[in-house]
């Protein structure tokens, strides 16, 4: 049932970002058709598309039907894969593989993967500010706000900039869970927290969603480090090992991998706990928790 789920609000995603991506649409001018073929190259046809899945998924549990969010997802899903498009530049990350296939500064150029990534930002604003995207401008505000500080130097931009400094640096368990939720959990909680504002969510629905979104933010850094370390590049699509080459700091190298797994635990539990309130209702996040702990690339 999950696995169906999550690859179908995939498929309702990857549609909605071709239409997004064919280049028409509202303004004076028509996109480069260079920077167009770079965004939708960084975009398409691949990824689980997890963080558009836990919006559409958390908007549900209020009702909402899966297109009321779909625009919302697609923004969210832009501004995720603008940052990997930054991320794999040689000034960063300095990757040459991605999802199984040449980064898009590999595919095209670094000019040009700065520049898709720059308009993959933007263009998730656009959408964010559409009607389409939903009809009362107050809930649109919100969702607007609410992802340009996940996704700015408050949040995943800031942690990113906290990663570029970490090498060299001794830092404790409390740095490195800062860094680990601005750069990764700052997107994944506003995902939970944008299908409360689509959904109608209450106060204190809106701060179990919060929770929820904040702990498995954590759980999913924790995995993805995992697998750094123990997987290889050929099931992860990406290169491996790259944190302890480059001296990062995560929490395996502060605790070690079988204390590390049992954190990992202990944030699967939370993440259980803070759904409580919905009963039934959360089963398909709390669901996705376990997929989150327990995948392999």
């Amino acid at each position: 049932m999950f696995k169906e789920r999550l690859e179908a609000n995939a498929r309702l995603v990857e549609d909605r970002l071709q239409d997004l991506l064919n280049g028409e649409g509202e303004g004076d001018f028509a996109p480069p058709q260079r920077l167009a073929e770079a965004m939708r190259y960084g975009s398409l046809g691949g990824g689980k598309r997890l963080r558009p899945h836990l919006l559409i998924e958390s908007a549900a549990i209020f009702g909402a039907e899966r297109e009321a969010a779909l625009d919302a997802a697609a923004a969210l899903e832009c501004v995720h894969c603008y940052s990997l498009i930054h991320d794999d530049l040689p000034a960063m990350d300095d990757d040459d593989l991605r999802r199984g296939r040449p980064t898009v500064h590999k595919a095209f150029d670094d000019a040009t993967a700065i520049l898709a990534g720059d308009s993959l930002l933007t263009l998730a604003f656009e959408i964010m500010a559409r009607e389409s995207t939903h009809s009362d401008p107050a809930a649109r505000s919100r969702l607007t706000l609410g992802l340009a500080q996940a996704a700015g130097w408050r949040g995943m931009a800031g942690g990113q900039m906290l990663d570029l400094m970490a090498p060299g640096q001794t830092l404790d368990a409390d740095e490195i869970a800062l860094l680990q939720a601005m750069k990764t959990g700052a997107l994944l909680k506003f995902a939970c927290e944008a299908g409360g504002i689509i959904g109608g969510a209450s106060a204190d629905d809106m701060a179990a969603l919060s929770r929820y979104g904040a702990t498995i933010g954590q759980a999913f850094q924790l995995a993805d480090d995992l697998l750094d370390a123990e997987g290889d590049a050929a099931t992860l699509g990406k290169a491996a090992g790259k944190d302890e080459a480059a001296g990062k700091a995560t929490l395996i190298t502060l605790l070690g991998l079988d204390a590390a797994k049992a954190r990992l635990r202990e944030l699967e539990q939370k993440a259980v706990r803070a759904l409580e309130p919905f009963g039934p209702r959360g089963e398909m996040l709390a669901t996705t928790a376990d997929f989150i702990i327990r995948r392999t690339h």
